[in-house]
């Protein structure tokens, strides 16, 4: 046993240290598998960079696999999840078929090992196929959506829905993102890791130095999004709200940071636009970041005065998380996950447009006193509820619920 999990005890508590040990103890040995499309860029990757280990840690023998594909492949599985996220997206046959033809490619290779785990965790529509291609599996299969499902376009819902159906459970970020499916959902949200590069405490330096390196001004207030570069993020209304704003506080500048996935096909498209709304304007900063440039966002996020997360649909939105544990305000789309997160008035504020973006920037920047207040709401928020081990221990809650099936008691003793 490692010392990996009592590393987070200063943040999280001892006595929730030791209640995953008690939750885990029965599990000892049990092979579980995660298996996602990417290792890199975007917040399933950054969870079970540290969510995996934290399972061994406890003595699961826990495992990631990532499933690989072609350049169409991630073109219909980027079109599904905008489906699901209520786009009217048609999608060819074609597509579908390549498809099932690459999840029946990855489970050639991943069969042996999937068949024989005690749970497997199959993230998002990429290879929710996977279950299908291994008819001699002896555990139990979790479907992970994490995508805003509340209101899918219909013929992209029924294709995925024969295939998702016969898993033996679902997890959604939210209650009102659940389905109709013949098996039990359960409810967990997203987290951050409070330890890792992207949110662990910086020195004063570190953070001061983002603004020679990016060409930020320090005294002038910085407004910051985060994300990545993509439609459902809206930075295109990010840069119309700080236009708005400019003709009553010019002083002022913006910072849009991202990068792109691997799974991700529209990513240079949408940053082209970006690039092409703000290059007549010398505060607007743009900055295409590599996926492992962790401490680098950390330090912007805690130079920013105020951040946004503007998005139009958001699953749950890590990057709000990772704003308000460092004790900054949200500006938030009044969508998806990020309404679980903002609390109105109290953490930030919840805007569905540019204009009331625009607004509560105002606001804001006319009451620095109200930053401090919500910033220091958002972070005791984070803390109680968003944290790396909240997450470990529901998903340890779920495993022991699934495999003691109907058993009225579970002993943890």
């Amino acid at each position: 046993m490692t010392n990996l999990l009592d590393t987070y005890a200063d943040v999280a508590g001892q006595d929730v240290i030791n209640h995953l040990r008690q939750l885990a103890r029965p599990l000892r040995g049990m092979k579980v598998i995660h298996v996602n499309s990417t290792r890199v860029g975007g917040g399933v990757a950054e969870i079970l960079t540290k969510l995996v280990p934290l399972m061994r840690d406890l003595e699961i023998d826990a495992s990631w696999e990532v499933i690989t594909g072609n350049e169409d492949f991630f073109q219909c599985t980027k079109n599904m999840h905008n489906a699901l996220q209520g786009d009217h997206v048609r999608i060819s046959e074609h597509l579908f078929n390549v498809y099932e033809q690459v999840n029946r490619e990855n489970a050639q290779h991943l069969r042996p090992r999937l068949e024989e785990a005690d749970f497997v965790f199959i993230h998002d529509p990429q290879p929710a196929l996977l279950l299908q291609n291994c008819p001699q599996r002896r555990g139990k299969w979790i479907w992970r959506c994490h995508i805003d499902a509340s209101h899918p376009y219909r013929p992209v819902w029924k294709y995925l829905q024969q295939f998702v159906s016969s898993y033996d459970a679902s997890i959604f970020s939210l209650a009102g993102f659940a389905k109709s499916l013949p098996h039990p959902q359960y409810i967990i949200p997203p987290s951050i890791d409070p330890l890792s590069e992207k949110n662990m405490d910086l020195p004063a330096e570190e953070v001061g130095a983002v603004y020679d390196e990016f060409r930020l001004d320090p005294q002038r207030p910085l407004l910051l999004q985060v994300s990545r570069f993509d439609r459902f993020k809206d930075p295109l209304g990010v840069i119309q709200a700080f236009r708005i704003v400019k003709k009553f506080v010019p002083d002022q500048q913006l910072v849009l940071a991202g990068g792109g996935a691997s799974d991700d096909p529209e990513g240079e498209a949408v940053l082209r636009e970006v690039m092409e709304a703000a290059a007549a304007d010398p505060d607007i900063h743009i900055l295409l970041l590599p996926p492992d440039a962790h401490r680098k966002i950390n330090a912007l996020q805690r130079a920013a005065d105020i951040i946004l997360q503007k998005s139009i649909k958001e699953g749950f939105g890590l990057t709000v998380t990772e704003a308000m544990w460092k004790g900054k305000p949200v500006i938030g789309g009044d969508t998806g996950g990020i309404c679980l997160q903002v609390i109105n008035f109290n953490t930030g504020f919840l805007v569905s447009t540019p204009e009331g973006a625009a607004l509560r920037i105002r606001y804001l920047l006319r009451h620095p006193e109200k930053i401090i207040e919500m910033g220091g709401k958002a972070r005791e928020f984070v803390r109680d509820n968003f944290l790396l081990t909240r997450h470990l221990r529901e998903y340890l809650t779920l495993i022991l619920g699934l495999h003691y099936g109907a058993g009225d008691r579970i002993d943890l003793s």
